[in-house]
């Protein structure tokens, strides 16, 4: 886990210098300081399990097991990227890791997720499907919307909600009466508790215990994981709306840096571990941004693949 969370760190920071460099264009939403609850929750997942990821979602991607390299090419609009070249940082997507994707509209992969979790059911297949949201899609009618029937459909649906406390740059307080967003959850009949989204172990923990009453039959569970996005909403973003001590105050909880004291308080040798799982991270970014750097770029006359036609109403297959 902790080589997973610094493998999310150290991409997430080559990011930064690649869209500072003008390499990585359009939006892109980092996942530093947030990486305790992609690692911990997919811990707790198998491969035949289903994740629907939000737009803030390379941490998602990498926890699931997707190549740094096919992700980055996908920023860099490569067609070796996991979408073709097409989807970016908002919109990745690796079927063959039942990894389906993140969405750009807020609560947007609720619904799908919902869909998949009932295809499973009916089909009588032992799987549990996973999405990621965050605080901000308590806002939305799809999350209640989707918790309602799951819980009355007894979908095996875990909903994993991000709580970083801001929804762009809306503190929770301001858009809801009651903040509480477990306790909200739980009105739908469904388990529903909160989790330091800061302790990878425990989300992993509370994540292994959700997902065996998933597939135990007793329907959807809801984990409210309060964690905190120490960078801006994304790149684009002042960030004005946070005070600076609040921001201090969590990175001295940074989910990296809890784990890593705890291996060194149980006597584990982890700073030479620590040494070479950063030297071993460092040479697949690297590999991941030089083969981005070499990929091909979509040929022009390939552009209408895959785009619906709205004078024909059919997919365009030239």
């Amino acid at each position: 886990m902790l080589e997973a969370m610094l493998r999310i760190r150290r991409f997430e920071e080559r990011c930064v210098e690649l869209y500072s460099a003008s390499k990585i264009r359009g939006f892109v939403h980092l996942y530093i300081g947030e990486e305790a609850v992609a690692v911990g929750v997919n811990a707790a997942l198998s491969p035949e399990d289903a994740v629907v990821s939000t737009y803030r979602e390379h941490g998602h991607a990498l926890a699931r097991g997707l190549p740094p390299e096919a992700i980055m090419a996908e920023m860099y609009g490569r067609t070796t990227g996991c979408s073709g070249g097409r989807g970016g940082s908002m919109h990745l997507f690796d079927v063959s890791r039942r990894f389906y994707g993140g969405s750009a509209i807020v609560a947007g992969g609720l619904p799908p997720a919902a869909g998949l979790a009932l295809a499973d059911r009916l089909r009588g297949l032992p799987r549990v499907t996973c999405c990621f949201f965050g605080d901000g899609a308590f806002a939305e009618g799809e999350f209640h919307e989707t918790a309602n029937l799951a819980a009355l459909w007894d979908l095996p649906l875990l909903l994993v909600c991000e709580n970083n406390l801001y929804a762009m740059g809306t503190a929770l307080a301001r858009e809801h009466a009651q903040t509480d967003l477990a306790m909200r959850a739980a009105s739908y009949g469904m388990p529903a508790w909160a989790v330091d989204g800061m302790d990878v172990e425990a989300v992993a923990q509370a994540a292994r215990r959700a997902v065996e009453g998933i597939r135990a039959g007793t329907g959807p569970h809801f984990l409210e994981l309060r964690t905190y996005r120490f960078r801006a909403h994304s790149m684009y973003d002042p960030d004005r709306y946070r005070d600076k001590a609040e921001i201090e105050r969590w990175k001295s909880r940074d989910p990296i840096g809890r784990l890593t004291e705890r291996m060194r308080d149980d006597g584990e040798p982890v700073d030479e571990e620590l040494a070479r799982i950063e030297r071993r991270i460092a040479d697949e970014i690297d590999h991941a941004v030089d083969a981005a750097e070499r990929a091909p770029e979509e040929p022009v006359e390939d552009l209408l693949r895959h785009v619906t036609s709205a004078r024909a109403g059919e997919v365009n297959r030239q």
